[in-house]
């Protein structure tokens, strides 16, 4: 997406990441939820002003895609090649305005890999042993006997539901256990560096329950980044899926303009079953390499479906292609960060999705656009009417909509989407509230004029809702701001707070068409 400003030296920098997508999986809605936070963050900071980089990309190495490539008789490059494509087609599919597409094959990310590792080694944290434990190859992650449960048949289970194995092998160790301290000092120093705050309690717990030295290289399979000077060794994934944050800013040239810019990233946006390894072992890492720390880890929820846990064996999935098909695109973006408070677990069904599209798009945001700009074409010769003396009424609901992009703001810099979207539509009400009072299809004849200045206010605050929007449903949005007539130039939030920028008298409206039909079965597209 394209920036609505000249960028300078002064332009403050957003930098913001999804996890990268492990291939082995298929694009399903966890990713598109991610992925969708960040996007709406993402497009919110460069309409305010911000010189934005977005990150997303595919974590292609490990025990389990080697074996996925085996099984499919093909060279594990050839594999991730063919599937990692599936979440660059998910992330333009959704209308992700990424800026960045990393893939950890790339000579960059193993460049980046090496030196951190060297980094690391340099500062004396890496040591050579022997690694025996139990090992989640569907994780790619290692467990104490203390977090496994006991399976019907002798077999042992990871937390979350991985089996483990039994692994006995020379290995490189990371002195995670010299970071404990440092690290509660840090969270305590720093209460707003992982969010929610339920899960920093989480955190700070299992840090403050004892940290072991950390397993980071793997001598069973050969697919991933060589360890620097020992070929027999390869780099536990987690070391290489984490340091693509600072691969994608150009490190290890740390003087290179795109790091100094972007580094420290403000948010790592993550799913909470991967919440350990970003605020445990990533700021660990960097600590010990001397490299700056992110300002945020934000650990959202999962989604069931209907009630139910999505698993593999219930082949309850929810596909994100299908979604958009059935419902449409901007519904969906809209649905999934308006219905539970993000962090939450929250539970997909067809019900609630429906009751959204038409009980706030349709009924309340579109129908107050297509009223009031039905009006306009109808009663103002299609043009934008002039305003007269303002009542209380009137400066009650303009001030309202000036205080909006604040209020906004306020709860994206806290990703509240949710709160966000209710602040938005807490303006949508009040706007139909105003036009049942002021009825200006009564004002035709007793008070043109003030029928003027009654769909003059509705126009403008129509427009405020439009271009606050538009990080959200940006379709829809664009649409009603071609409707108003508002230039290119002037969608950003600066035009919100610059009054010359406001609706211009007498400007030729279009013919108004909805932009949120109702949902009905009979129009679903198959």
């Amino acid at each position: 997406m394209a920036q609505l400003f000249m960028l300078g030296p002064e332009t403050p920098t957003f930098y913001i990441t999804t996890p990268i997508y492990y291939v082995n999986d298929v694009p399903h809605i966890g990713h598109a939820y991610t992925t969708l936070a960040c996007d709406v963050l993402a497009r919110f900071k460069r309409l305010d002003g911000y010189d934005v980089k977005f990150l997303t990309g595919t974590d292609e190495h490990g025990q389990k895609v080697e074996k996925s490539a085996q099984a499919a008789g093909i060279k594990p490059q050839a594999f991730t090649d063919q599937v990692s494509e599936n979440f660059r087609d998910l992330a333009n599919h959704m209308n992700f305005s990424y800026d960045d597409f990393i893939r950890t094959t790339e000579n960059r990310h193993k460049i980046a890999c090496a030196a951190i590792w060297q980094k690391l080694q340099a500062a004396g944290e890496i040591y050579l042993g022997s690694y025996t434990g139990w090992y989640a190859v569907r994780d790619e992650a290692f467990y104490s006997e203390g977090e496994l449960t006991d399976g019907p048949n002798g077999d042992k289970f990871a937390p979350s539901g991985a089996e483990v194995e039994w692994v006995e092998e020379p290995s490189y160790f990371f002195r995670l256990s010299a970071w404990q301290e440092r690290l509660i000092k840090y969270y305590q120093e720093n209460p707003d560096f992982i969010m929610p705050k339920t899960r920093r309690n989480e955190v700070m717990s299992f840090v403050d329950g004892g940290l072991q030295d950390l397993s980071i290289s793997r001598t069973t399979f050969k697919w991933g980044v060589p360890v620097p000077g020992d070929n027999e060794h390869i780099m536990y994934v987690w070391l290489d899926a984490l340091t693509n944050y600072i691969t994608g800013t150009g490190f290890p040239n740390t003087d290179a303009v795109e790091y100094t810019k972007y580094w420290p990233a403000q948010l790592h946006m993550v799913g909470k079953d991967i919440l350990r390894f970003h605020a445990v072992y990533w700021p660990a890492f960097l600590m010990a390499a001397g490299l700056e720390l992110p300002q945020r880890i934000f650990a959202h929820g999962w989604w069931t479906n209907e009630g139910q846990k999505i698993s593999k064996s219930l082949g309850n999935a929810i596909n994100p292609y299908d979604l958009v098909r059935e419902f449409g695109l901007d519904q969906v973006r809209y649905f999934l960060l308006r219905e539970v408070p993000f962090g939450n677990d929250g539970d997909f069904s067809n019900h609630a999705i429906i009751q959204r599209i038409n009980g706030e798009l349709a009924n309340d945001y579109g129908n107050l656009a297509q009223r009031v700009l039905s009006m306009i074409a109808k009663n103002c010769s299609g043009l934008i009417p002039a305003c007269g003396d303002l009542t209380d009424e009137d400066k009650q609901l303009l001030n309202t909509a000036n205080a909006l992009l604040a209020t906004v703001r306020d709860y994206l810099d806290i990703q509240s989407f949710h709160e966000a979207l209710e602040a938005i539509w807490s303006l949508i009400r009040a706007a139909n509230g105003y036009v049942d009072q002021q009825a200006p299809w009564k004002l035709k004849k007793e008070a043109p004029v003030r029928m003027d200045s009654v769909l003059y206010v509705l126009a403008e605050t129509i427009r405020h809702l439009a271009i606050i929007s538009q990080p959200f449903i940006p379709q829809a949005s664009s649409a009603l701001l071609d409707q108003l007539s508002v230039p290119e130039h002037e969608r950003n939030f600066t035009c919100l707070e610059t009054k010359n920028t406001s609706l211009r008298v007498g400007t030729p409206l279009p013919k108004p068409t909805g932009v949120f039909p109702r949902y009905l079965k009979e129009n679903v597209v198959n």
